[in-house]
């Protein structure tokens, strides 16, 4: 079978789209899911993240780095599952303190952690 210069070309476009689409796909796991992707309420500092042995638990553990009282929680969002808030903590300035939630087992786990105000 011989190629000619139009089927090559066509050969070669295919072959660079496979690539191009295949990269983020090997690049990007589970761990690699941007928790941190709203902002953190003004005058906290938190971090966030899964649970160790848990992967359908998420937290938020803040710091109140402001003058006065501060309200806060996580907010998970769960895929095929409803997405869910934790607990509401208030916090004095100074104090830590963290917020849990917990995604459903029917859906495909957390796809994205955030601090609501």
């Amino acid at each position: 079978m011989k190629l000619t210069a139009t089927g090559m070309k066509a050969i070669a476009a295919a072959a660079v789209m496979v690539t191009a689409l295949a990269v983020p796909a090997a690049t990007s796991s589970p761990s690699a899911i941007a928790y941190a992707a709203a902002a953190v309420p003004p005058g906290l500092s938190c971090d966030t993240g899964k649970h160790a042995n848990d992967e359908y638990t998420g937290y938020a553990l803040c710091r109140n780095n402001g003058g006065a009282p501060q309200t806060f929680w996580v907010h998970l969002v769960c895929g095929w599952a409803p997405d869910v808030d934790g607990e509401h903590v208030t916090l004095n300035p100074g104090q830590s303190g963290q917020s849990t939630a917990h995604c459903g087992r029917l859906g495909t786990g957390i796809g994205e952690i955030s601090v609501q105000p």
